[in-house]
């Protein structure tokens, strides 16, 4: 469920060096691989490495526990965001939504300069300010008490938090080590056990409903990003890579085949708002499921992808396996949201069973999306330009999240069973349309 394109920041990371899985691109594209990182001789392996449940130690750890710490942190505010501003600020709901579509559009914009920095200065250091960054922009939302504050507050932190996942973009590719998809991946379970738990304190700090709780909420999230950014301090630093002479300044936006692969994965990207903002109007509105099966349904999905998006992500380690990949989730997504579709009208037995069929296989076209977007996102972007990719690559996403209420809504809540079998067509299309872009993306 949780996927890049959260308020909170929900990160993907990568840097220069990368495994040697990536040996069919150019050789421009494959920068120089780091040794893993190795158990001193004679010592055993831990029980919770050797299940994968921890990373081994060392850099890679570092920055997955980087990653939960602050998806903690962004994932209590995210899911609380909206009844701090009204009920604790005091805001009406419509200023609300306007300001927080407001701020998303605008935090669009720091993307793709600050991922150009991380470039040429490094991405750890670039990375460490805009968490600082971050910090600051979110402890100010205490001193909201207006609409234009409020707006203006809102625009500064997604600019930091767009900022911040184009720096980290170069990271994850540079730690990755040598099996960079299933390291991909446990970043994203990892981070939705993040999002689960910060969702259990979300409800505590609701139900409590005092300017107290909603402060702390705020200053917790701001600590958070200190918290993460001491971790990341521990991260070597990677040296950026020399850009190949004659490449320009904004090499990423001029290179259109990458451009169609991104507003690909923005359409695709729309499947993370089915979950979160159609279906659970679509099961109080129109079918006769119990009201609380909308947390159930949640719950279903964000287990899945921890407990099995490693797994998913087995075998897909090249940029063909990839579009496969995608392509396998369209019929996944077409079949998931009719199921959903066909709840309506039946009695409550049958509405959930048809529901949770619909969450689960929808979860599977998920777990295979976001395996496969992680790949391409990475493999399709030169070594030299990690950070500016990343960003451009978050601008699809982003415009993506923005637009996906608004799309679904149409089709999904206004047009019925039938809508919600088209918005899946519409998933189908995108997927069986990918494998042959990305042989036209790929380097000769």
């Amino acid at each position: 469920m949780v996927t890049s394109d959260v308020p909170g920041q929900v990160p993907d990371q990568n840097s220069d060096p990368v495994s040697d899985h990536v040996s069919n691109h150019a050789s421009d594209h494959v920068p120089e691989k780091q040794p893993a990182v190795e158990c001193p001789e004679g010592a055993k392996e831990s029980w919770l490495v050797a299940h994968g449940i921890l990373l081994e130690p060392g850099p890679r750890r570092i920055l997955a526990t980087a990653s939960f710490i602050n998806m903690l942190g962004s994932g209590v505010f995210t899911l609380s965001a909206a009844v701090f501003f009204t009920r604790s600020v005091g805001l009406p709901v419509a200023q609300v939504g306007l300001g927080m579509g407001g701020g998303a559009l605008v935090g669009l914009l720091s993307g793709i300069p600050v991922g150009r920095i991380a470039d040429r200065r490094g991405p750890r250091e670039v990375y460490l300010l805009t968490l600082t960054a971050q910090a600051v922009a979110m402890a100010m939302l205490v001193l909201v008490h207006s609409f234009w504050l409020f707006t203006t507050v809102i625009c500064l932190t997604q600019l930091a938090g767009s900022a911040s996942q184009a720096a980290r973009g170069p990271i994850v590719r540079g730690l990755a080590g040598e099996r960079p998809a299933r390291f991909r991946a446990y970043m994203r379970a990892a981070v939705n056990l993040a999002t689960s738990i910060g969702a259990l304190v979300a409800a505590l700090v609701v139900q409590l409903d005092t300017h107290a709780a909603y402060l702390c909420l705020v200053l917790g999230n701001a600590v958070s990003f200190l918290a993460t950014a001491a971790v990341v301090s521990r991260l070597p630093s990677l040296p950026p890579v020399p850009s190949p002479p004659g490449d320009g300044r904004w090499s990423a936006l001029k290179d259109y085949r990458y451009m169609v692969v991104t507003a690909l994965d923005g359409v695709m990207s729309m499947h993370g708002a089915v979950l979160v903002f159609a279906l659970p109007l679509w099961i109080i509105g129109h079918t006769h499921a119990p009201r609380w099966f909308v947390g159930t349904s949640v719950l279903v999905n964000t287990l899945m992808v921890v407990f099995l998006q490693v797994r998913a992500s087995r075998g897909i380690d090249s940029a063909d396996s990839a579009a496969r990949a995608w392509r396998r989730a369209g019929w996944a997504f077409l079949a998931g949201l009719s199921l959903i579709g066909l709840a309506a009208g039946l009695p409550a037995w049958g509405a959930v069973l048809l529901i949770l069929a619909g969450v689960g296989v929808h979860t599977f076209g998920e777990l295979l999306h976001a395996a496969g977007s992680f790949e391409l996102r990475y493999l399709l972007a030169p070594a030299h330009a990690q950070g500016q990719y990343s960003g451009v690559f978050r601008f699809g996403s982003g415009l993506s999240s923005v637009a996906a209420p608004s799309v679904l809504a149409w089709l999904c809540l206004d047009g019925g069973t039938v809508g919600w079998s088209v918005m899946g067509g519409v998933f189908l299309v995108v997927g069986l349309v990918v494998p042959g872009v990305v042989r036209w993306a790929q380097p000769a």
